[in-house]
């Protein structure tokens, strides 16, 4: 291909064109070994310096202390809305905060161990806000929340005081976008394939005080210590997958860390929004307080035209555009790595669309 199109996809997402080029670099030679990464033993001296750095990174672009401990799993964060009930909610209540498809799957799995309180929901709203009022349980193991839903477009700008409950929080498709002050939480999970790798690696960083409360009765595999103590290596991690997100979290540090990567996120958001706000053609879907600064929602006036705009747009260069299929309309995903450039074509193809259909 001559020039790479806009990869807008919500997920697997887009990646540094730098980190892909190593990839491709070291692809067939990692580390001087004469072996692939990806048939490198996760035993090898060399995957063991990949590992300690891809935790030595997270901690230091997400400023954790000493009191969390990093980890990397498989399973996505469908297998942590799982785990995080079974160690956690121990046959009791859990509070969990409703705000669209991904929360939804985690208070169905935590349905299965516990009872669940719907804290707060903004289903009402037909989830295009976060809710803003919130009914905690004082007896409830854990809070839960999803910090950024990828269909509605919502992601939280602050999060709720739980007081002395733990706050649990899937992040997976807004991991390291912004700077949040991890000492909120007690538990943080993210998949890796938005922001910070590929699928196949699951971010999870946990208090120290949060491992204590896990169910010690269940299966050694599903239990936090068991990975915590093995550093990640109780059964095979994903090699290649590992070595990805350690590429990656060096291209955050390389480009300014966490302060310069919100600043661009914010960028590119607002340019996007702006737009979106000055033109009667299209409209977004989530309101502005709760605006989703990765994925952003809208649609066209004339519904009609929707599907017409997704080819067009592709044959232009802009790909993964298409609404979830359970919400349907139009999503630009914009993840660290889409460039701002990339947002500002994608504007003027929006304006000529407008142009000749409006």
């Amino acid at each position: 291909m001559s020039k790479r199109p806009y990869n807008f996809y919500a997920g697997p997402a887009i990646l540094p064109l730098d980190v892909m080029k190593k990839i491709q670099k070291e692809f067939l030679d990692f580390d001087g070994t004469g072996l692939s990464i990806v048939e490198t033993s996760h035993r090898s001296k060399g995957f063991d310096t990949v590992m300690k750095q891809a935790r030595e990174r997270t901690k230091k672009i997400m400023n954790i202390s000493d009191d969390y401990h990093v980890v990397f799993l498989q399973g996505g964060a469908s297998l942590q809305f799982s785990m995080v009930a079974m160690n956690f909610m121990n046959g009791k209540k859990a509070d969990y905060i409703h705000t669209g498809e991904w929360a939804k799957k985690a208070i169905k799995e935590g349905k299965t161990v516990g009872d669940v309180n719907i804290a707060a929901s903004s289903e009402d709203k037909k989830f295009s806000c976060v809710p803003d009022t919130y009914n905690f349980s004082s007896d409830a193991q854990y809070v839960h929340l999803t910090s950024n839903e990828t269909i509605n477009g919502i992601q939280f700008q602050a999060f709720p005081d739980t007081g002395n409950v733990p706050l649990v929080a899937d992040m997976s498709s807004d991991i390291m976008s912004r700077k949040i002050n991890v000492n909120q939480f007690k538990m943080i999970y993210a998949g890796a394939q938005k922001n910070i790798g590929t699928s196949g690696v699951t971010l999870v960083v946990i208090h120290k005080d949060m491992v204590t409360r896990e169910n010690a009765k269940l299966p050694t595999m599903l239990k936090y210590s068991t990975h915590i103590e093995k550093e990640s290596l109780y059964n095979t991690p994903s090699v290649i997958g590992i070595y990805i997100v350690n590429l990656v979290l060096g291209w955050i540090v390389d480009n300014g860390g966490m302060e310069a990567i919100e600043k661009t996120n914010n960028e590119k958001a607002a340019v996007l929004y702006d737009y979106l706000d000055s033109t009667e053609f299209y409209y977004g879907l989530a309101e502005k307080q709760s605006r989703s600064k990765m994925n952003i929602v809208f649609r066209i006036k004339n519904n009609d035209l929707e599907d017409q705009f997704v080819e067009q747009a592709k044959a232009n260069g802009f790909i993964g555009i298409k609404g979830h299929r359970s919400l349907g309309g139009l999503r630009a995903s914009i993840y660290n790595a889409f460039p701002l450039e990339g947002v500002k074509d994608f504007i003027s193809f929006m304006k000529d669309f407008e142009k000749k259909n409006g």
